[in-house]
């Protein structure tokens, strides 16, 4: 597999974050999640797999990485580097897509998927290989089986709710189209009709009748684009849920203690 780039965004929206005031930190990235900054879980997990070459974080603030003593290896790391982001996600990306530095396929991702390990990438980056573009999401039965009260925003189609996973696989300049789509639409991330809405009303028709299925849907809007895209169904219910909320972070702490435990338990018996 050739060397992939990786993209962290670690940038700030416009106005406070309630998890970054609540923690006293400047930025969200370096609200502490089970005792750490959680940029730190994602950019662990991205250097160790094999197939990432060199990890981009993507910010507006890349002194206050530098300077935080827990976060400032990433700046000394030496397939870490810092570029400048703007306000929006996608505006960023465009700006990106064509440096020679940064050559295609890229993967990208956020500072909040503090639960992103290594099955997840292997799943992936696997079946994104081939496509222009890939989005991981989740189904819903999937989440809910192994955590019934965790809260996510929800599409309904014909096979199944899904929620977004925050992976994203761009395999060549063809993603261009769609991130110019996306620059449209999200700042109304949160609501789905519209974004559905953006796509043309076949897809939109489709979703609020059920007669769409999500993976049909997005190899359809990839036809609409000239491109390959494809939904990776991600196998693992940890992969939909980041640190967005207060009640995301007790979740993900509870899910890390149980890791830990898993780990201690394993070591104790050998």
């Amino acid at each position: 597999m050739t060397k992939i780039t990786a993209l962290l965004l670690a940038g700030s929206r416009p106005g406070s974050d309630p998890l970054a005031l609540a923690a006293g930190v400047p930025v969200k990235p370096l609200a502490p999640v089970a005792g750490e900054p959680m940029i730190n879980y994602p950019a662990r997990a991205l250097l160790a797999h094999p197939s990432i070459g060199q990890l981009v974080i993507l910010t507006q603030t890349p002194e206050l990485y530098k300077a935080e003593p827990a976060t400032a290896w990433l700046g000394d790391h030496p397939q870490v580097r810092f570029e400048a982001s703007n306000s929006g996600i996608a505006s960023t990306l465009l700006g990106l897509l064509d440096r020679p530095d940064l050559p295609f396929p890229l993967l990208v991702t956020t500072a909040d998927h503090v639960l992103l390990d290594t099955d997840m990438l292997d799943q992936f980056l696997t079946e994104g290989q081939g496509a222009d573009i890939a989005v991981a999401m989740v189904e819903r039965a999937t989440l809910l089986a192994r955590y019934p009260a965790s809260r996510r925003t929800w599409l309904k189609f014909r096979d199944g709710w899904w929620s977004g996973a925050n992976l994203f696989w761009f395999g060549s300049a063809k993603a261009h189209a769609v991130i110019s789509l996306w620059q449209e639409v999200e700042q109304d991330r949160k609501k789905g009709w519209k974004i559905l809405a953006a796509f043309g009303p076949l897809v939109l028709l489709g979703a609020l009748l059920r007669l769409l299925a999500l993976r049909s849907g997005i190899a359809r809007i990839g036809r609409r684009f000239g491109l390959s895209a494809k939904l990776v169904a991600m196998q693992k219910a940890e992969a939909c849920i980041d640190a967005d909320k207060g009640e995301d972070v007790t979740l993900i702490e509870d899910i890390l203690r149980g890791k830990t435990s898993a780990v201690s338990s394993v070591r104790d018996s050998i």
